[in-house]
């Protein structure tokens, strides 16, 4: 098997594992904090990130991985900004309706295009754009209600975006700088994104929840839960690493519009969530946007093949959805009907 087979091949593995573990972790969510009431999602993904670290660290010890240490100052920065914006996306949704909030998430592409067109001269082709809007569009159709607007919930969700985007170029960017392995990234900045969620995130949670994640009532159930959601979330943020990694902030922000289709889809078959032609229709147009941007990518691929594996694993938007790989946000996503209140139902719409 040639190195570019082994390539793709490994592509399709890191996709299929970021779709299979990120609708798990989903489904898991939606019944802890919905179902059994543990609305504290800042507090739970600092735990997630604490015990993805502790799993890495036994993987290290076990010779999975080789450690390699690089610039401190470059790690420290990375996992800080991450952790900020997984607080700062929380933030915009326990501030904004669940329609703004999706408005948010949909910005995230476009903003992306933008700071890489302009910090790193990338060209997206025509074609590239008009697929990603035709994604866009059918995700908003399908996800986007009510917009209220406010102050508050604006100026976060325009911070929430810019962290994201500037996180998710960084994840990409440092890997092939430093050439350092998604895993060996994630290793290093883990403690640090755990930190800082670790710290602000009761406050947060109190903030949007007017309850004390330290006075709630751990049930065996509510513990069983817990730990399920934290063992899924070793394998997403690993895979969103993975993902990022070996293609693109954009190629990987195109797999979550996917990620929330199939949510969507998932929900009504089996959960019986209500259901309406708007949603078909927003699911089906962004299916073509994605197919569209699948099979350009592969036309703008095609005289690159001969190329050495080195720069295909660099190009930017060279990457077909199905053979490719951003606050890294593992919860559920759940809000508040009013400002400053948590409802735990919003996550069944976000």
């Amino acid at each position: 098997m040639s190195e570019g087979q082994r390539f793709q091949l490994g592509t399709i593995g890191a996709l299929g594992l970021s779709v299979v573990s990120s609708v798990s972790i989903v489904i898991c969510n939606k019944a802890l904090i919905s179902t059994l009431g543990f609305t504290f999602a800042t507090t739970l993904t600092s735990w997630h990130l604490l015990v993805t670290f502790c799993s890495l660290h036994v993987a290290l010890w076990m010779k999975f991985f080789e450690h390699k240490p690089f610039d401190p100052k470059a790690v420290m920065g990375f996992g800080i900004l991450n952790g900020t914006s997984i607080g700062l996306l929380n933030l915009s949704l326990g501030f904004n309706s669940v329609g703004f909030y999706q408005m948010t998430k949909l910005a995230i592409i476009p903003c992306t295009v933008l700071l890489e067109t302009l910090f790193f001269s990338k060209q997206f082709s025509k074609k590239i754009r008009f697929s990603l809007t035709v994604l866009l569009m059918g995700v908003g159709i399908a996800t986007v209600t009510d917009l209220q607007l406010n102050m508050l919930g604006s100026v976060l969700s325009l911070l929430a975006v810019l962290t994201t985007c500037v996180a998710q170029i960084m994840t990409n960017t440092i890997q092939k700088k430093y050439k350092v392995s998604s895993t060996q990234l994630l290793y290093q900045s883990c403690p640090y994104q755990a930190l800082t969620l670790f710290i602000v995130g009761p406050f947060l949670d109190a903030l949007l929840t007017n309850k004390n994640v330290f006075a709630f009532k751990y049930t065996p159930l509510v513990l069983g839960f817990i730990v399920l959601s934290c063992m899924i979330s070793v394998s997403v943020n690993f895979s969103t690493f993975l993902v990022i990694g070996k293609t693109s902030p954009v190629t990987y922000q195109v797999l979550g519009h996917l990620k929330t289709c199939l949510v969507l889809a998932f929900g009504y078959v089996l959960l019986h969530d209500p259901f309406s032609w708007r949603n078909i229709l927003g699911i089906l147009i962004a299916v073509v946007g994605m197919v569209l941007y699948s099979y350009f990518c592969t036309r703008d691929a095609q005289p690159k093949v001969i190329e050495p594996l080195t720069q295909l694993s660099q190009e930017s938007e060279s990457d077909p959805l199905i053979n490719v790989e951003n606050g890294v946000n593992t919860v559920s996503e759940s809000s508040p009907q009013k400002l400053g209140v948590w409802s735990s139902d919003k996550d069944l719409h976000a």
